[in-house]
């Protein structure tokens, strides 16, 4: 089960990306703004996750900054969705993602 969290873990981290790029890409805008738009989006949701989110992370979070930066660079794809028009897949994601990080602090998964 551990094991298998940790696969859901990383396909809601990649589900956060794709959302967030998919916006950027799908907004109605002339071609190039929406290119720069989903290339910005994606560039700042890898930029902090790397510098603050990932296990070998420079600025490591922890305890109730961990919780904010979670809740902030996860629910920017949850959001991106919900803006998308993608209702049930915005609460799906939400779902996931909040019952794989409670059994990851369960399991000290973090």
């Amino acid at each position: 089960m551990k094991t298998a969290n940790m696969g859901v873990l990383f396909l809601v981290e990649l589900g956060a990306l794709a959302a967030v790029g998919a916006y950027g890409f799908t907004r109605d805008v002339s071609t190039p703004l929406a290119w720069l738009l989903g290339l910005a989006g994606l560039a700042v949701m890898i930029t902090t996750w790397g510098l603050f989110g990932s296990p070998k992370a420079r600025w490591k979070t922890r305890g109730a900054g961990r919780v904010a930066f979670e809740l902030a660079w996860f629910g920017a794809g949850v959001v991106a969705l919900a803006l998308s028009g993608a209702y049930v897949w915005a609460a799906v994601l939400a779902v996931l993602c909040a019952v794989s990080k409670a059994l990851a602090v369960s399991w000290n998964q973090y």
